[in-house]
């Protein structure tokens, strides 16, 4: 089960259609704040009579409620990537909001255009039922009817912010697959939807800046932060483009090794760390039982046990057993596994065909073939 911001930061919160839900431990410092305004200062400004603590009361609802909207906003692009044929891995939500992770971009302007533009769809259809339904309760009980006034509210500012033309957001989602579908070249439209993104992130650095210096500090910070992350957000789409496209027509078999080392699961921790990684220098090994596969050992599985407890501990407890291995063709697209490398923080990968294990594609492999590429002219960053 992959998990886009660490295993050790996020919970696994439910599975929808076959999506996996997660909530990025980010997400609580956002929750905190968003519940902390809405019962200190809006309720209180909209619902002047109410107790101090039932406005608590609306404002962790509300805040839930909010984090649903940006949930239905995520699934929305998941549920037509998948009708379009693409592998949606999960969903998270974290500081910033929500990011749905999409195995691989998609390979038309089209399909480009509408799994972006629905997110934004969403919104508003959450924004126009949300003040529907505060127009018909305001005269009924007008606290719960300031929940849904301030669902249409902060749904407006989501669908307005994503539609901004900035890449990664909807709007410079949209602009790439415009200029994709003009031009026919993605790498040119990835470029200026990527431009584009850094200029919007520059303009809210500084809003941000400006806002400090008239007081609205906390506001400030926040938009600073916000415009930060999209920079670095367009940096990153862009070079993943540039990556996959100085990998194009490179498959693992002309990366992966075939002179791998391999240990029984019978020896302990400390022969492990002793005879293997520090003479082989190497993080991971298959383990090998009468010839047959049951599973690969890392140096990250040996960090989880304490020391003391290596010498008594097998590498069959440790290992991550067969049936759970991410394993590669031989004939893969080396960016896809690389892909799948980064996907699970996974450093090696066993290259299976037939049920046999041809080789092992490490990441460190990929990089340094990136970096010759880089080094004899195409720019990789």
């Amino acid at each position: 089960m992959s998990k886009p911001f660490g295993v050790r930061n996020s919970w696994h919160l439910c599975k929808i259609r076959g999506i996996d839900i997660f909530i990025d431990s980010s997400w609580l410092i956002i929750f905190v704040l968003v519940t902390w305004t809405l019962a200190s200062h809006y309720f209180p400004s909209q619902n002047p009579a109410v107790p101090l603590l039932f406005n608590w009361v609306l404002g962790i609802i509300a805040s839930l409620l909010f984090f649903a909207s940006v949930l239905a906003h995520e699934l929305s692009h998941s549920l037509v990537a998948q009708q379009q044929g693409e592998q949606v891995k999960n969903i998270t939500l974290f500081i910033f909001g929500g990011v749905a992770q999409i195995a691989d971009e998609p390979d038309k302007p089209m399909k480009e255009f509408l799994i972006a533009f629905v997110g934004p769809l969403t919104s508003i259809a959450i924004a126009v039922v949300s003040y529907a339904t505060w127009w018909l309760l305001e005269g009924l009980t007008p606290p719960l009817a300031s929940i849904f006034r301030y669902l249409g509210f902060i749904n407006i500012a989501l669908a307005c912010f994503n539609l901004v033309p900035g890449f990664p957001l909807d709007g410079g989602r949209i602009l790439r697959a415009v200029i994709w579908g003009i031009t026919k070249n993605v790498k040119f439209a990835t470029r200026i939807a990527s431009l584009s993104g850094k200029v919007v992130a520059f303009l809210l650095i500084v809003l941000g800046i400006w806002m400090i210096f008239t007081g609205l500090t906390l506001n400030g910070i926040w938009m600073i932060f916000i415009g930060w992350f999209l920079y670095n957000a367009a940096i990153n789409s862009y070079r993943h483009l540039l990556v996959k496209d100085a990998l194009h027509e490179i498959r693992v078999e002309d990366l992966m090794i075939t002179d791998f080392g391999t240990v029984s699961p019978h020896i302990t921790i400390q022969q492990l760390v002793d005879d293997y990684i520090l003479r082989h220098k190497d993080r991971g090994f298959l383990v090998i039982e009468e010839g047959l596969v049951k599973g690969i050992v890392c140096l990250h599985d040996v960090k989880q046990v304490p020391r003391e407890q290596w010498p008594a501990t097998t590498i069959g407890n440790i290992m991550i057993p067969q049936d759970q291995l991410e394993r590669v063709s031989p004939r893969d697209d080396a960016s896809i596994a690389l892909n799948k490398l980064t996907a699970r923080n996974i450093h090696q990968v066993p290259v299976v065909q037939a049920n046999k294990v041809l080789g092992i594609l490490r990441r460190n492999d990929i990089l340094n073939y990136l970096q010759l590429h880089n080094d004899i002219g195409a720019k990789v960053s």
